[in-house]
């Protein structure tokens, strides 16, 4: 039985990754600090054999080290995971995301870790507007976040060429599911129009609408983490995303169809760097440790609303 430590277990893609990894065989040793990720994302796992949760930050070398012990697999999920919040907290941002990476890197390292997986984002692609976006483009970090997810990926590739130690470095577009949390300044798009249409509320859209999007769903990412882990790839940095583009419209539209609704969204100004439209080109992905999208969006919009609705009964 293996063990894996997973560091932002608490949040969105942290908490489905840990109960996959649990449901595959794993123990699993969560790290998170409880910023952003939520202790309620964690009920159905804290009673769960295998299953532990710590309350570190990742730039804690000591305890990052005592946790990494014994482990034989890492998935790296832990961020301040926010453009905009980078652009108002760049020490912060760079601070965790940064050198946290460099102290998960290096202990596992040291504690003889047989695979290291990172998570890094399409941001590092920045405004170019060539599509499909390829690994093999050149990255255009335009804010802090991004700048800081590419240093991600550089230090883990580094790192597979100078010891011995697989890394694998994933691209996340749009990724959207159960348990996001639709409220804040930093919300995703998909949480916070479900949150609001199910109220009867128009969201907002910036700009026109037509600009477009990668959105792949929580599952399909969950998996590619742990077909990477398990894979003999190393050194690879790859795209996880669907390889189909949705409009800000066409997201709306497909929501209406879902709730049974007609609601007309509010169309305000763009906003400055806004990237125009994204997808994603997954074929290294797939090359390097199998990976294939596997549900539509339909699909999981329909699985999304179905938690959501879920939650609100649950609550009321």
């Amino acid at each position: 039985m293996p063990t894996a430590l997973v560091t932002g277990a608490a949040g969105f893609i942290g908490s489905h990754l840990s109960e996959a990894l649990l449901d595959r065989g794993y123990r699993v040793r969560g790290v998170d600090t409880f910023e952003t990720g939520r202790r309620r994302n964690l009920e159905s796992l804290v009673e769960r054999s295998g299953f532990s949760i710590e309350e570190v930050d990742i730039r804690d070398r000591e305890r990052v080290a005592e946790l990494t012990d014994g482990v034989e697999f890492v998935f790296h999920e832990a961020a301040v995971a926010s453009v905009p919040r980078s652009v108002e907290e760049p020490v912060t941002a760079t601070a965790t995301n940064c050198t946290g990476t460099a102290v998960v890197l290096d202990t596992a390292r040291e504690a003889g870790v047989d695979t290291v997986v990172v998570a890094s984002s399409s941001a590092v692609y920045g405004s170019t507007e060539r599509l499909p976006k390829v690994e093999s483009m050149p990255v255009q970090p335009e804010s802090p976040y991004a700048l800081s997810k590419h240093y991600t990926e550089e230090l883990a590739v580094q790192f597979s060429q100078f010891h011995q130690m697989d890394t694998v470095a994933l691209r996340y577009f749009n990724v959207f599911g159960p348990r996001q949390d639709p409220a804040g300044d930093y919300a995703a798009v998909v949480p916070k129009f479900v949150d609001l249409m199910t109220d009867g509320d128009r969201p907002v859209i910036y700009g026109d609408g037509e600009q477009s999007r990668d959105f792949v769903y929580i599952d399909d990412v969950v998996r590619a983490n742990v077909l990477a882990a398990e894979s003999d790839a190393s050194g690879v940095v790859a795209n996880v995303a669907s390889g189909e583009r949705v409009s800000i419209n066409g997201l709306v539209a497909q929501l209406n169809n879902v709730l049974d609704t007609e609601i007309e969204p509010v169309y305000d100004d763009p906003r400055p760097g806004d990237v125009r439209h994204s997808v994603a080109d997954v074929e290294r992905a797939h090359a390097a440790f199998g990976y294939e999208p596997e549900v539509g969006f339909q699909e999981g919009l329909e699985q999304t609303v179905d938690w959501f609705a879920r939650e609100r009964h649950q609550n009321t």
